[in-house]
């Protein structure tokens, strides 16, 4: 009788080594070899992209996802060109927009934790002997802090109708900072320093004008040798100027910047992006994209020590229901618990990127348009859904 159960185990156990039968061994999914199941998570992530492009209202878009593990995925949907129909590609690069400020806030706290720079320290510490800088808004009461999380009272410059007027007069123009802060020079603030909140790309300016201060260099070349170069971020690069490999964007007919709708012309952009600087700055694929958020928001961009910094939120209501804003990071309430991440938008572009700390699940969605009746939440619900199906592999 033992010899004969003896026979029948070491039958079964010759069929479990045997993967093309399929045979059931104790696998959660026996029926589905691992590279399979790989590819399909990535059909299902494609078809709920797709499903959110088929009822959406954008030309085309690229999402980005990385799991738990490390692992991630490039998608794409629609058209990146509406003339041409060209089919929108995971590897096609998008601008990133004011998602690029997690970029500057990254290096500035690498110098935080380097004990060059404090967080409540002045602003006025640094620049100070600028001739300007006692013009701008609550100049000698803003800290570091204020600047990240946009509580200065410093209010934007960027859709001031002068700025937007003198960008459409000359788009090509190369702007000195100065001469963009001078917008703000000798105006009254919208509330005292660190008593209020006001977003504002001028806050990142003014921390990008501190960055330079202190290394002594550019942001740029801070930006890649502290976190594009040691992180591998090979595929991202600056908006620095107007022929930048970037797919067509489309920025509906009230386009304030440049007044047109369609922002690339002969392979050149419709104005010079330059002027953004470290209000955003930065293009890159989906994919790339969600994987510095998921680096960023597990503490591998700097000293793990300064995340609860970069966390510790204020009230943003204007941001949505429950918001608050960190150090250059939205925080957000969704039905996968709390996200960390950011929005960003560029004439003819928009993007959202959201890490969901419980799963530890990166995604990255931008689209190639950018009018004012387009719904931006409809960015935020995209990220959620195609979080939950990779949160459930």
């Amino acid at each position: 009788m033992k010899t004969r159960f003896s026979k029948i185990m070491l039958l079964l156990l010759a069929l479990c080594a045997l993967p093309a039968l399929n045979v059931a061994c104790g696998d959660d999914d026996p029926g589905i070899p691992a590279p399979d199941k790989t590819a399909l998570l990535r059909q299902t992530l494609q078809d709920k992209f797709a499903a959110s492009h088929a009822v959406g209202d954008f030309p085309g878009g690229t999402a980005g996802v990385v799991l738990a593990d490390g692992s991630s995925f490039g998608l794409a949907v629609g058209v990146s060109d509406r003339a041409t129909q060209r089919r929108m590609l995971p590897g096609d690069l998008l601008p990133q927009a004011s998602v690029g400020k997690t970029y500057v806030a990254g290096v500035a706290l690498q110098l935080v934790h380097e004990g060059k720079l404090a967080l409540d320290d002045k602003v006025e510490k640094y620049l100070g002997e600028e001739p300007w800088f006692g013009r701008l808004p609550n100049a000698h009461d803003i800290t570091i802090r204020m600047i990240m999380k946009h509580t200065s009272g410093l209010m934007r410059y960027e859709y001031d109708p002068n700025f937007t007027a003198e960008v459409r007069k000359d788009p090509y123009r190369i702007w000195k900072r100065e001469e963009q802060l001078s917008f703000l020079f000798d105006k009254a603030a919208p509330f005292p320093a660190g008593q209020g909140w006001e977003y504002s790309d001028t806050n990142y300016m003014v921390l990008g004008l501190v960055i330079e201060h202190i290394t002594n260099s550019t942001y740029y070349t801070e930006a890649k040798k502290r976190l594009f170069d040691p992180l591998g971020l090979d595929h991202a690069i600056f908006m620095d100027r107007p022929d930048i490999p970037i797919v067509q964007g489309y920025a509906g007919d009230s386009n304030v910047f440049s007044g047109t709708d369609a922002m690339m012309v002969n392979g050149k952009m419709t104005l010079d992006p330059g002027f953004e600087w470290c209000g955003g700055g930065v293009a890159s694929t989906a994919e790339e994209l969600a994987r510095w958020v998921k680096l960023l928001y597990e503490g591998r961009a700097f000293d793990p020590t300064m995340l609860p910094a970069m966390l510790d939120g204020v009230p943003a209501p204007a941001l949505g229901e429950g918001a608050k804003y960190g150090i250059a990071t939205i925080l957000l309430p969704s039905r996968l618990g709390m996200t960390y991440g950011h929005s960003g938008t560029f004439p003819g572009y928009l993007t959202r990127v959201m890490y969901f700390p419980d799963t530890k699940v990166a995604v990255a969605v931008q689209v190639n348009t950018s009018p004012s009746t387009f719904d931006r939440k409809r960015l935020v619900d995209t990220a959620v859904e195609l979080a939950v199906i990779a949160s459930s592999r």
